[in-house]
């Protein structure tokens, strides 16, 4: 295909790219917050399963996307990123069953910010040293309060993401639109359904399957979208470093939808989580490739 020259984006659009980005953060953050309520009734991959289940059904609806739109090696690099998409969805829930929101995203948080001091161009010993602050403030290794399962499942998702992420680009690089999203949504909902499926399908009820609907909609179908259109708004690097705000988001959303109210060291931790990641895609960031 011939490429297509982009335009570099002006002040308006790059405004109007933040503020999708910062309403995708915000949909993600009360769509996980709405999950948490929902855990009881399905636990944590039923949960999952069932938002993504429906997710694939939308995406399927909208985008209808087709063989043709796929080369052989894209198509199988989105099979993988839909196994890899179910793999962070269901270890994440696991967390957030078991962790308070804003501590859970700030350590998966780690999994991209990895990928950007992996590709950072300096400050690359500094930015993981007050990650690793910030880890020690949320954990607490000395009183042994933190639940060792739920901190092994957000960075678990952590690794996911990282990966994820690489995926991503490679994908992005290929395949135009929301094509991508279109197939990797439904073979995470696969790949879930293997999982958790059939010990959910006997619990769910009318109400359980609206809800689970309305929170297909908030997460992922809505941030994804609005990431993608983000994109094509900012630079990788504004984008990443505006991303990197997202575990600020999640304490908030935790301290108004879920009542749960951090200290002071959890703070702390969480800003040190953020500072690093800003400073890493400042120093990492990935040049766009042309659009296709």
């Amino acid at each position: 295909m011939t490429a297509i020259t982009v335009a570099r984006p002006t002040m308006s659009s790059s405004r109007a790219g933040a503020l999708m980005a910062v309403v995708s953060m915000l949909c993600v953050q009360a769509g996980l917050a709405v999950a948490v309520n929902l855990i009881d009734d399905l636990g944590a991959a039923g949960t999952t399963w069932l938002r993504l289940a429906w997710a694939a059904v939308i995406l399927l609806l909208l985008v209808r996307p087709r063989p043709s739109d796929f080369s052989a090696s894209a198509f199988r690099a989105n099979v993988v990123l839909g196994v890899v998409t179910a793999g962070t969805a269901l270890l994440f829930m696991a967390a957030i069953e078991r962790l308070p929101l804003g501590t859970a995203s700030a350590l998966e948080f780690l999994g991209p910010l990895g990928v950007a001091v992996w590709r950072g161009r300096g400050g690359v010993k500094i930015w993981p040293a007050i990650a690793a602050v910030g880890v020690v403030c949320l954990t607490r290794p000395w009183t042994g309060e933190a639940d060792a399962l739920g901190v092994a499942f957000a960075l678990a998702a952590a690794v996911c993401w990282g990966v994820y992420i690489v995926l991503t680009q490679h994908v992005g690089d290929e395949v135009a639109g929301l094509k991508s999203i279109a197939v990797t949504i439904p073979v995470a909902a696969l790949t879930a359904t293997v999982v958790a499926g059939p010990s959910t399908v006997g619990r769910l009820t009318p109400d359980l399957l609206l809800i689970g609907l309305g929170l297909a909609i908030l997460l992922p179908v809505v941030p994804f979208t609005l990431e993608f259109l983000a994109l094509r708004r900012l630079t990788t690097a504004a984008f990443g470093t505006l991303m990197s705000l997202e575990p600020a988001f999640a304490v908030l959303i935790g301290f108004i939808v879920l009542s749960q109210q951090p200290d002071a060291l959890a703070l702390l931790g969480i800003a040190c989580v953020v500072v690093a990641g800003i400073g890493a895609e400042r120093t990492g960031g990935r040049e766009a490739p042309d659009a296709r």
